[in-house]
């Protein structure tokens, strides 16, 4: 990898060089690197679409799985679908993101699509982390919509965390998942868009499984002339738990729309929804600076903050 591709590669996975373990590195639209272990497994589709097949076996433990993105030649555009089969009672950390450099100049456009889906076995739990971010020279597009499918069996459980850093001028952001009894499900999502970037995050969660639950955040900074859409849709039809939270900081000429809705299709399901767009609270700014800091820099550290 030249110096831009492993920039990109400690921004979206916090990796210096190779990771330990399994691993798939994925790099302009290729195979950059892969390792696989004992436990994980990680195979090339054979069924005509881009991506890969992982398998984890059951019981596996103290594991990590890396599988990032990079994307450094301007104007490539794909599609990669990966599937993850994680076996019962498996406790897995998987690491992804996707960071693309753009320097193609005017209309140039690049694009990485992702769809991956998870098949969480009983009583397993995995933690995915996913960071996009993008650089360039301002003239070209970049584009992320990644598309995450999540199936939990009985017991299973499974958290993600996903951040958009900076520099994605248009990210559309799909998450669906179904849930059995005793399931848990908790999504964490942050967002900063500038300029005139565009955000869409869209969440369906069908809680079908007795005693399952789910918690779905979101926290996002919009400025100068940004847009970000939030919607999210939580069907309770079983005994269950659901929430959904909105919430935004708006700044200088953005805007944000927030749209949760809850959908109780039985007597025992408890569901709640937050949501709440503001902009930074003058007494905030007023308090860092007599700390010394300018107005700009105590937006900064209260947008860090707020994002941490």
């Amino acid at each position: 990898m030249d110096a831009i591709e492993k920039d990109l590669l400690l921004k979206i996975a916090d990796l210096h060089g190779v990771p330990e373990g399994a691993y798939n590195i994925r790099g302009n639209g290729e195979l950059s690197a892969r390792n696989t272990t004992a436990n994980i497994d990680i195979v090339t589709k054979t069924d005509g679409k881009s991506g890969i097949d992982i398998y984890i076996q059951p019981n596996t433990k103290n594991e990590s799985l890396h599988i990032p993105v990079i994307i450094s030649k301007a104007g490539l555009q794909e599609v990669v679908y990966n599937d993850f089969h994680i076996g019962e009672n498996a406790d897995i950390v998987i690491v992804a993101g996707c960071g693309i450099h753009n320097c193609g100049g005017v209309d140039m456009t690049s694009r990485h699509d992702g769809v991956h889906t998870f098949y969480v076995g009983k009583n397993a739990k995995v933690k995915y982390v996913e960071k996009h971010y993008g650089e360039g020279d301002g003239n070209g597009k970049n584009v992320m919509n990644p598309e995450t499918v999540v199936h939990l069996e009985e017991g299973a459980s499974m958290e993600l965390e996903t951040t958009q850093i900076k520099g994605i001028d248009s990210t559309k952001r799909i998450t669906r998942a179904t849930m059995k009894a005793g399931s848990n499900l908790i999504v964490k999502e942050k967002l900063y868009t500038h300029g005139t970037q565009s955000a869409d995050t869209d969440f369906i969660v069908d809680m079908n499984g007795e005693n399952c639950s789910a918690d779905i955040m979101s926290r996002s900074v919009a400025s100068g002339n940004s847009r970000q859409n939030f919607v999210s849709t939580m069907n309770g039809n079983a005994p269950c738990k659901g929430h959904t939270e909105c919430d935004a900081i708006i700044m200088d000429n953005a805007s944000v729309t927030a749209a949760p809705c809850l959908s109780a299709n039985d007597i025992d399901a408890e569901l709640i929804h937050e949501a709440a767009i503001g902009k930074i609270a003058g007494e905030q700014l007023i308090k860092l600076m007599t700390l010394g800091l300018t107005e700009k820099e105590a937006e900064e550290q209260i947008i860090k903050g707020f994002l941490h």
